[in-house]
């Protein structure tokens, strides 16, 4: 990472509205895929989506949270300074419009109006638990790589990044990708995410 990619990542992103529609895609250690965003399923996750591509948070960062058939979970920074300065930044929750099923894209949270940085990507069915929630408005879909999203590596489950919730998260946010590289070497990880179009 560049001094001045640091500098930027470092300060507050300021608040952009997204495109109506953007995609993005995402170069991984296991092959790409594809996201497109609809802001109006969600307009603040949208927001804070374009954002975080735009400033680069997600290149060179890990698939932390794999669990097949349920969800694939990223977005926190490689360097830890920067991951802690971006998680207290939150944004307020929108309504439902889509729903937690295969392949549709959400941010997670610790509670009401908490959505920060981690998305995740359903492999499952989670409309049960995920759409009588608060905050679990999905702002966008895989429409390109499904397969490669569930290729990505699982066996380490919920140890080397669940938890967000009970606070089970903080190694991560302390030592970032060396952690992670260190204690969970098989993990995949985004090598960069690019917005590809939008209109």
């Amino acid at each position: 990472m560049t001094y001045l990619l640091y500098l930027l990542l470092a300060l507050p992103f300021t608040h952009h509205h997204a495109p109506e529609v953007f995609r993005v895609k995402f170069q991984t250690t296991a092959g790409s895929f594809l996201i497109e965003a609809h802001r109006d399923w969600s307009p603040q996750g949208a927001d804070r989506f374009y954002e975080l591509v735009r400033k680069k948070y997600y290149d060179d960062s890990r698939f932390f949270r794999v669990v097949p058939g349920r969800w694939v979970q990223f977005g926190i920074n490689g360097n830890a300074t920067i991951a802690q300065q971006q998680r207290r930044i939150t944004i307020p929750d929108d309504p439902l419009k889509q729903h937690n099923t295969v392949g549709y894209v959400a941010f997670s949270n610790t509670g009401p109006n908490t959505r920060s940085t981690q998305v995740y990507i359903n492999l499952g069915d989670n409309t049960a638990r995920n759409d009588i929630e608060a905050g679990f408005a999905p702002f966008g879909q895989v429409v390109e790589g499904m397969d490669v999203v569930e290729k990505l590596y699982g066996g380490y489950g919920e140890h080397s990044g669940g938890g967000m919730r009970a606070g089970h998260q903080d190694q991560i946010f302390e030592g970032g990708n060396a952690y992670l590289d260190r204690e969970y070497p098989k993990l995949d990880k985004i090598i960069r995410a690019t917005i590809t179009k939008s209109n």
